[in-house]
């Protein structure tokens, strides 16, 4: 069981070492990115280190018994200095080097320690589970575990200080992380402590095994998990705050490109979706497409209709940006029943005077009216593009006026959604398409 704790907490550790791999290769001088990175291997190196397993290959392969007991010593205490170096940085100020450069002195002075202590001892049995209590009374192992677990005892203690007290003065995510990183320090001391109290026991003519073989690798193992939670969760929450976002505003662009369907299908704009993709990819992916056909579409913008539109709607909403949307959701809606028709109008001239033998031409039929093909101004932004599509989605009517071609004065704004039409923001449209159009 202290075997599968042990594999299991190094794993996650690993796992979230892994996650912030990419970002420590792309800022290799960050010294906040590499405290954590120290952190996380450290920590899984404890663990994998202690498991009875791997103390049983370490001290085999070496050839020196109990070997993987100062190794192990040496990590949890290399762990120790790295989480202080952490919090030196998480706390800031102007003297975090020099702060950082004494937590290291002083802990490789303990590492140091160990090793000196372990070499003058005498460990001859080997002790896969129960080391440090075995060898609690034997001069210079005993002084040897001892301060390795001071030394893990106090970095924790000043860990949950520190992070606890910071965390009443952050809030959101960085909140969460240090609330979980204090809280897995907190874990991280019990192990310590556990120890601690089995070897006073040994050295009071007691046995309390059980401390440091189930209690204090449970307590480990549960800080571990806590810590490595706490260390991801400020970096991560941006990322998936980010996701979020992107995907809200992926949906949110769905009308509009529902609306485009047609055109973006029939004349091949869209690009291929993309694949396992993330929702911020996938929100390009959707914007380039709008903005494809919407390019497609210039020849058929009728400028007089959006300006007629948006007088109308901002005369009923007193929103100009709302205005400004609905106004260009019943051009984008008038352009496409326009450029759909002049396709099939001009189809059928085609086939007309192909079946007379002459050459195809553009047919007056399908002549633009004197407000079209003049351009609207720059392409709509990402945020104009979802008012744009709210505008679609909208079931309320939208107060419109049609522009009519020919200097002719313009329809009153009207308020009733288009015959045949679920989407009442193009009303009036209608009216200007088929004049536009002309005689089929």
């Amino acid at each position: 069981m202290n075997s599968l704790i042990n594999y299991l907490s190094c794993g996650a550790l690993w796992l979230g070492l892994a996650a912030k791999a990419p970002d420590l290769l792309r800022h290799r001088h960050d010294p906040y990115l590499r405290a954590i990175c120290a952190v996380l291997a450290l920590a899984g190196l404890c663990f994998l280190l202690g498991a009875p397993p791997t103390v049983g290959a370490v001290n085999g392969l070496s050839g020196v018994s109990n070997l993987a007991a100062p190794l192990t010593y040496a990590a949890i205490t290399g762990y120790c200095a790295a989480s202080q170096v952490l919090v030196v940085h998480l706390r800031g100020g102007p003297r975090v080097g020099r702060t950082a450069r004494r937590w290291k002195l002083a802990y490789t002075g303990v590492v140091l320690g160990i090793a000196v202590a372990f070499a003058l001892g005498e460990a001859p049995a080997e002790r896969l589970t129960d080391f440090d209590t075995y060898y609690a009374k034997t001069p210079y192992l005993a002084e040897m575990i001892v301060l390795y677990l001071v030394a893990h005892l106090t970095a924790v203690t000043v860990t949950t200080v520190s992070a606890l007290h910071w965390a009443r003065q952050v809030r959101g995510a960085l909140r969460a992380g240090l609330v979980l990183l204090g809280t897995g320090a907190l874990c991280g001391a019990g192990y310590s402590v556990a120890k601690l109290v089995a070897v006073g026991a040994r050295w009071s003519g007691l046995d309390w095994p059980v401390l440091g073989t189930a209690v204090s690798p449970a307590a480990a193992g549960l800080g571990a998990l806590l810590t490595v939670v706490g260390v991801l969760v400020p970096l991560v929450a941006p990322r998936v705050a980010e996701w979020r976002r992107a995907g809200r505003e992926y949906a949110r662009l769905e009308p509009l490109e529902r609306a485009l369907d047609d055109l973006l299908v029939r004349r091949a704009l869209r690009l291929p979706r993309p694949r396992l993709a993330s929702p911020a990819t996938l929100l390009m992916w959707r914007r380039t497409s709008i903005h494809n056909a919407l390019s497609h579409l210039d020849a058929y913008v009728d400028r007089d209709l959006y300006e007629q539109t948006r007088t109308c709607a901002l005369a009923a909403t007193g929103d100009a940006e709302l205005a400004g949307a609905r106004a260009w959701a019943a051009v984008v809606t008038d352009a496409v029943r326009h450029e759909a028709r002049r396709r099939e109008t001009a189809g059928h001239e085609a086939r007309r005077r192909e079946a007379a033998g002459h050459a195809v031409g553009s047919g007056r039929a399908v002549a633009p009216g004197a407000g079209a093909g003049r351009p609207l101004g720059p392409p709509p932004d990402p945020a104009a593009l979802a008012r744009i599509a709210d505008a679609l989605a909208s079931p309320d009517p939208v107060p419109t006026a049609s522009a009519v071609p020919g200097g002719k004065e313009p329809v009153p704004c009207r308020t009733e959604p288009v015959p045949g039409d679920a989407n009442p923001v193009a009303s009036g449209a209608e009216t200007v398409a088929y004049e536009r159009s002309g005689p089929a």
